[in-house]
Order: C-alpha cells, then sequence, then structure tokens
C-alpha cells in the first residue's frame, strides 16, 4: 500500500512549498520530485529523511504506517 506520495503532496501543500522549492532542497531535478510525489517511483531513504527533518514528521508518517505526525511519539 502505497500513501507515500499521498502524503508527500499534503505536507508540502501545507507547507506552501512548491515542488520546484522541494527539488532543490533535496539537489534533485523537479521531474524527479514529481514522480517520487506522483507515486510513479519510490523515494530514496536519504529523501525520506531529509523530508521528515523538514516537515518534523515522522518517516512512518510520511510512508502511511502511522497517523501520528510527531517524530518524538
Amino acid at each position: 500500500m502505497k500513501m507515500y506520495f499521498k502524503r508527500l503532496y499534503e505536507l508540502r501543500e501545507d507547507n506552501d512549498f512548491t515542488k520546484k522549492a522541494i527539488s532543490e532542497y533535496l539537489h534533485m531535478n523537479r521531474e524527479v520530485y514529481r514522480r517520487y510525489e506522483a507515486g510513479i517511483r519510490e523515494i530514496p531513504v536519504w529523501a525520506l529523511i531529509k523530508l521528515s527533518e523538514l516537515y518534523s514528521v515522522s518517516t512512518d508518517y510520511i510512508l502511511g504506517l502511522t497517523d501520528v505526525k510527531d517524530r518524538r511519539a
């Protein structure tokens, strides 16, 4: 079950970031990031960790394994 692409979109929108801004933060091409968010490609662990730090949520939240956003929970 792939929920992370939905969570990536929601987190980006909730924080008023563009796909371009996130792709620059991750030092990658915008199209590559778009494919992660669209669920076309699986996101690499390093990018998942960086996004969890940026949004202050757990990697489990991004992956859809929990509904608890707090990284400390």
